[in-house]
């Protein structure tokens, strides 16, 4: 397994944020992560990244325990939010060459254009962050994620301040780059006909807990089933859990 999560738990005051859960990623894998807000995914992603540590359980990404090795595995993973900022008085381009020193990027100048390029904000290399628009913003961060053209990709809802036609493009750049490095993906979104394209396999996540897992056409058909019925979401999801587990 590429990446590995034992039994982690987090809790925040009295408020359990991830409640026990376990789950693996292949090599080459795209995993989807669905669950409405307070779920707990993006404390699951901030567990992978080492920003917070597990109250209980344990990690391994790349064969190694992420709280032993944390810095040698996150030279080969990345990480993307349109909720997280970049430096905002620095430009573009010295944004992402800060990051490329990080690391230990080659040819970091060659490597930045073209990923400007690719998301079509080249033109704004010399932007302070700062004056970027939410989708502009959102585009730096999906250059920043592919710098190093990691082995673990997490994408915390990626397109999710992009217009439909950046949104599709940029998921055919990160499926590119998937197929052509064989990169691992953890993909958070509220999009189930995204998560329907790129994942080969989906989790459901809510009040901390796993309540369902399955591939994306049993998961989809699940909640096109559902939805006709237009219950909220978290009613949503605890349906498709009971349909996926028959």
């Amino acid at each position: 397994m590429l990446l590995e999560a034992r039994n982690i738990e987090k809790k925040f005051g009295k408020v359990k944020a991830v409640d026990g859960i376990s789950f693996h990623i292949k090599e080459g894998e795209v995993l989807g992560f669905l669950g409405p807000n307070g779920a707990g995914k993006t404390t699951t992603i901030h567990m992978l990244l080492g920003l917070i540590t597990p109250d209980f359980g344990e990690i391994f990404a790349l064969g190694k325990n992420l709280r032993n090795h944390l810095e040698e595995i996150l030279q080969k993973m990345n990480f993307t939010s349109p909720y997280v900022g970049l430096p905002y008085r620095l430009s573009v381009r010295e944004n992402l060459m800060v990051f490329a020193g990080l690391y230990n990027v080659k040819n970091p100048l060659k490597k930045i254009q073209e990923l400007l390029e690719l998301f079509e904000i080249e033109h704004l290399k010399n932007t302070p962050v700062v004056k970027l628009s939410a989708g502009e913003s959102s585009r730096l961060g999906l250059c920043k994620a592919l710098l190093n053209d990691p082995s673990l990709l997490l994408l915390d809802e990626p397109t999710a301040s992009l217009d439909p036609h950046m949104s599709r493009q940029s998921r055919e750049i990160l499926m590119k780059a998937h197929k052509k490095n064989g990169m691992s993906i953890l993909w958070t979104s509220h999009n189930m006909a995204e998560i329907e394209k790129v994942c080969d396999r989906v989790i459901f996540l809510n009040h901390g807990k796993i309540i369902a897992e399955g591939s994306p056409i049993e998961i989809t058909n699940a909640i096109l089933k559902e939805e006709r019925k237009e219950p909220d979401l978290e009613e949503v999801f605890f349906r498709v859990a009971d349909e996926v587990k028959k």
